[in-house]
């Protein structure tokens, strides 16, 4: 087997385990919440900008509606956040921090730096691990769209 082929040199090996044990590195510290890691990062986006439309919130997080519809549902259910159709589109459903919602995000505040320490990496590297992953997403993303517009 060619080195270049071997199952440890492949990026997407790599980039595939880290985000597994990246998401085990939350679990703890969410489980504590009672929210689950996808959970957290819709309510990132929405501590971040709240009052956002489902397509909005797609957008922001990169997930489908039919992903997406799910997590806000058990969110819902869990008193983290209200949904309701926008009075000037009916069509449109708008998400909403509860008082619930928002006081979690002071019961979160913690996580990120926790995050890192665990990661042993300075906070320059995390940036510019940060800044790497998300040059190689948009240029993967591009590619993806330009194929699936040339099919």
């Amino acid at each position: 087997m060619a080195e270049e082929q071997a199952l440890e040199n492949q990026l997407c090996f790599a980039l595939y385990a880290a985000s597994r044990a990246m998401t085990a590195m939350y679990r703890p510290q969410l489980d504590a919440l009672g929210i689950t890691y996808p959970q957290y990062l819709v309510l990132l986006a929405l501590w971040q900008r709240d009052g956002r439309t489902v397509g909005d919130l797609s957008a922001a997080l990169e997930l489908d509606s039919g992903t997406l519809s799910p997590l806000l549902k058990r969110l819902e259910a869990g008193g983290f956040v209200a949904r309701r159709r926008s009075a000037a589109d009916e069509r449109r459903v708008e998400i909403t921090l509860t008082e619930r919602g928002r006081e979690l995000r002071t019961a979160a505040c913690h996580i990120p730096a926790r995050s890192a320490e665990i990661s042993g990496m300075t906070l320059d590297e995390l940036s510019d691990l940060r800044t790497t992953l998300r040059r190689l997403t948009d240029a993967l993303t591009t590619h993806t769209r330009l194929e699936e517009n040339d099919r």
